[in-house]
């Protein structure tokens, strides 16, 4: 009983992990540029709590990713082990992609540049070095275009990346279609013989495209 920190203490932590945990959870919904009223209101604290814990938008988030994005940093860690580097990373941006669509949160962060945001530049930075290694052994062995670069490469990704979340409108796996054909244009064999997941409708492009513009508030 000795060893229980003050009231006032208590209620502090309180507070900072009902704020990270809604934060987590506006985040997946809307994106890193949620509104923070919209936080404070679903953890029931004022707006001064929040900013006394989290004075900027980037300390949120930075606390909210410092450890949600362990999976993805896993899944690099096996995609370099791989022995045939194209599984290694087929695999790999397969992984990264069903995060992507499943969270809006993480969308922004794996594929935008936020400034002060210390778990963002980590996983940047593995992502890259992922990326760079198996091009650079696929290359090795034969699988990827010689010509392709890292930056190439991370480019398409992010730009396709930022798309996924306006695809699941549709369909929750219309992003594989567009990931497939992105990975055909890496190989130096034959495409493969069939494109995953139905193809977008008339109708259904139309929609995505409306939601590839402003955001729009539930």
């Amino acid at each position: 009983m000795g060893d229980r920190p003050p009231t006032g203490r208590r209620d502090a932590l309180r507070n900072r992990k009902l704020l990270t945990d809604k934060a987590r959870e506006v985040f997946a919904e809307q994106g890193l540029d949620a509104p923070l009223d919209e936080i404070a209101r679903r953890a029931a604290v004022g707006n001064a709590t929040l900013y006394r814990h989290f004075p900027t938008r980037a300390a949120l988030v930075d606390e909210v990713f410092r450890d949600a994005l362990s999976e993805t940093t896993a899944a690099g860690e096996r995609a370099r082990t791989a022995e045939d580097a194209w599984a290694g990373l087929t695999q790999y941006l397969r992984t990264v992609f069903a995060g992507l669509a499943t969270d809006r949160g993480t969308n922004d962060l794996m594929t935008t540049n936020l400034e002060g945001v210390t778990s963002l530049q980590a996983i940047h930075a593995h992502n890259r070095e992922t990326i760079d290694e198996l091009l650079r052994r696929g290359q090795e062995q034969g699988t990827i275009r010689p010509d392709l670069t890292t930056e190439d490469l991370l480019f398409t990704l992010a730009a396709l990346g930022r798309a996924v979340p306006a695809l699941t409108t549709v369909a929750p796996d219309a992003w594989l279609r567009p990931l497939a054909l992105l990975l055909d244009g890496l190989r130096t064999s034959p495409a493969a013989p069939l494109l995953p997941a139905p193809a977008l409708t008339s109708d259904q492009l139309g929609k995505v495209l409306l939601n590839l513009g402003p955001h729009r508030r539930r």
